[in-house]
């Protein structure tokens, strides 16, 4: 069992998500960063899915009441272990009384605690994530708060781990070829034009060209972007029609809504594009404030996108099936 000491709001217990009940009005939901999920989990011995801890708002702390194996993914930094610095994307084990701390990231947005056994909160419909709109999921369908106390599933994986754990490197690194950098301090988000895009003519242009911020009303739902508005060239009334996670819309104000983890089911305003899905993961670990600008892209190149990840998954998956099996051998 793990106890939380110390929470900011908006931390909760989050996995892959629950697909296939959009028809009802029920969000995929899940983690802002599923990659960094899927990894942490390899480290520990879970499945890709199981659930772990989103941190959004720090500082946080937790007590482990066990023996436990812990990874701390996403988060470039800044945790501690009884007051001994740990490396990010790392194997760790901690010991029954210690606790863990995550202070702010240097840059990025989020941290995922992935825990050997994963959490161990209810299942409902194929999910622990938590749906904070609808108040189920996770740990009582709410945000952590200071005294929660969260069982433990069953480790998977009872080996001891080499003295330094194992460690990867963090996709933004591993995958930089793939991933480009920052240009002039904005992260280039690919994009694939809509089926509205033609309303908007020139401001279609617009739309590419300028650098973006995320708003300060931007959360779990969709990222609000600032900037020289955009509008369609005339008023048109349409129907409500289902959206995913990377459809960006725009409303009558003419700034951009990127829907994002919890994003609505159905939407009536026109798309000008949708943001590739193994881009997302990026956009969840920027800030709000930051600044980005939108590349066009195919289908061909998202694919590209997708089959280098896979790749990197693959690898860790290897990486670490490799271990074990030489500490069964030394066993």
């Amino acid at each position: 069992m793990i106890e939380i000491v110390e929470t900011g709001p908006f931390n909760t217990v989050q996995d892959l998500g629950r697909p296939g009940y959009r028809d009802i009005g029920v969000s995929a939901g899940g983690a802002m960063d599923p990659f960094a999920v899927r990894i942490g989990n390899i480290l520990v011995g879970n499945d890709e899915d199981a659930a772990a801890i989103e941190v959004q708002t720090f500082p946080f702390k937790l007590l482990f009441d066990v023996h436990t194996v812990f990874a701390v993914t996403g988060a470039d930094g800044q945790l501690v272990l009884d007051g001994r610095e740990l490396l990010a994307w790392c194997t760790h084990v901690a010991e029954a009384g210690q606790v863990l701390e995550l202070k702010q990231p240097p840059t990025l947005a989020r941290a995922y605690i992935a825990i050997g056994g994963g959490l161990d909160v209810p299942v409902l419909m194929g999910s622990r994530s938590t749906a904070l709109r609808g108040g189920f999921g996770g740990n009582a369908g709410r945000p952590l708060i200071n005294g929660d106390r969260i069982e433990i599933g069953s480790t998977l994986d009872e080996l001891p781990l080499p003295a330094n754990g194992i460690a990867v490197v963090a996709p933004a690194v591993a995958l930089g070829d793939v991933f480009p950098a920052p240009i002039d301090g904005a992260l280039p988000v690919r994009a694939i034009a809509a089926g509205e895009q033609e309303l908007f003519v020139s401001d279609g242009d617009a739309f590419w060209s300028q650098i973006w911020h995320i708003s300060s009303r931007s959360d779990r739902t969709g990222y609000r972007l600032s900037g020289e508005p955009i509008k369609p060239t005339k008023t048109i009334e349409m129907r409500s029609h289902g959206v995913v996670p990377g459809v960006i819309q725009v409303p009558p104000q003419g700034e951009p809504i990127i829907q994002m983890s919890d994003a609505n089911t159905a939407g009536g305003y026109p798309k000008i594009a949708g943001v590739i899905e193994c881009d997302l993961w990026r956009l969840g670990q920027a800030r709000v404030g930051s600044r980005l600008r939108f590349v066009r892209s195919t289908h061909a190149e998202a694919r590209a996108v997708e089959q280098a990840v896979a790749r990197y998954v693959e690898d860790v998956q290897r990486t670490s099936q490799m271990v074990k099996r030489a500490l069964r051998a030394m066993a």
